[in-house]
């Protein structure tokens, strides 16, 4: 489980920091359209969004009654429908900045290398009890990792689409 699981880290990394590293610092800053998000923003969400689980799972959890990768696949067919318009909770919301390319490179990396760790030092298998997900049961260590690699696969096409966007101009 854990070597699947941070096989899925690496590569999802390895796509996102691919896509990333093809905009130009002008680039990153551009709005493609009305309404959307820069390349730099889309970043910083995903940045945002995957932060704090260092915390979460030294918070409290206990062991699982279920499949602990039971909500892995209803977290795909929702996140992975690019049909579905989603908002964003405020705490995620990223600031409307100009973001400096160098210094979200390196953030990508040490989250991945974060990621890494935990899923290497953690029981993927306990649930954590101190945060859930609106819609969801509370999630293993596990899905909570899954969360977060499905939620960077979607904004990774994002920035993909942002990309081409700005660059048919």
């Amino acid at each position: 489980m854990k070597t699947t699981l941070q096989t899925n880290i690496v590569e999802t990394f390895k796509n996102l920091n691919e896509i990333h590293s093809k905009f130009s610092e002008t680039e990153l800053n551009k709005v493609p359209f009305e309404g959307s998000w820069t390349a730099g923003q889309t970043t910083k969400h995903i940045l945002k969004a995957s932060s704090g689980y260092a915390a979460l799972f030294l918070g409290k959890t206990e062991k699982t009654n279920r499949e602990p990768d039971l909500y892995i696949k209803d977290l795909k067919a929702l996140f992975l429908n690019y049909d579905i318009k989603m908002e964003s909770p405020d705490f995620l919301l990223p600031e409307i900045i100009d973001y400096d390319k160098k210094e979200q490179t390196l953030e990508l990396l040490n989250r991945e290398a974060d990621l890494l760790t935990l899923s290497a030092i953690h029981d993927l298998t306990l649930t954590c009890l101190d945060f859930q997900l609106p819609g969801f049961e509370k999630f293993t260590i596990l899905e909570w990792i899954s969360f977060t690699l499905i939620h960077t696969q979607r904004h990774t096409k994002q920035l993909n689409d942002i990309y081409n966007q700005i660059t048919k101009e």
